[in-house]
């Protein structure tokens, strides 16, 4: 948790170099508060595995040990935190205007590393939990919803650092 919040404030950072611009504070803001929000539940996440599994280790839970109502608790939670910084489609919006507004060498940092954090933990914490009913379904939404509503957005936009954001 201390290097995934590490990374949310130095991307905080990175984003807002150019301090000077309204429009850079506002993007980094706005950044800043859905990666304490996607932190924050990822923090849920581990609360209730730990409370599922009686323990602080970082493992997978048999499929009695933690109960339907912990696993889609524990699911939810995971897929919100993981899912702001993938950049899911519905959690999307601090995507674009970080990426238009920070550096093209942040942009690139933000689209290698940060947002492939995300979808590395949405992989990861899929094999620690007896996934609830529906969730492949759900993850498999939200990619869709993700792709498609991504492509439309990006057809609208003139600025490329934005267009490329989606």
């Amino acid at each position: 948790m201390v290097a995934w919040e590490s990374m949310a404030i130095a991307s905080y950072f990175l984003v807002t170099t150019d301090s000077k611009s309204r429009e850079v504070r506002q993007a980094g803001w706005l950044y800043l508060v859905y990666s304490h929000a996607g932190t924050l539940a990822i923090a849920g996440f581990f609360a209730v595995l730990t409370q599922a599994s009686g323990d602080f280790a970082l493992r997978a839970l048999a499929p009695g040990e933690i109960g339907r109502g912990f696993a889609f608790v524990a699911f939810a939670l995971a897929l919100f935190g993981f899912g702001i910084k993938a950049g899911a489609m519905p959690l999307h919006s601090w995507l674009p205007s970080a990426h238009a507004n920070a550096p093209s060498h942040v942009s690139a940092i933000l689209s290698g590393v940060a947002i492939k954090m995300g979808i590395y933990g949405i992989v990861r914490f899929s094999g620690w939990l007896p996934v609830p009913t529906g969730a492949g379904w759900t993850v498999a939404a939200l990619g869709v919803l993700s792709a498609v509503l991504g492509v439309v957005f990006a057809l609208g936009q003139h600025d490329i650092k934005r267009l490329l954001a989606y």
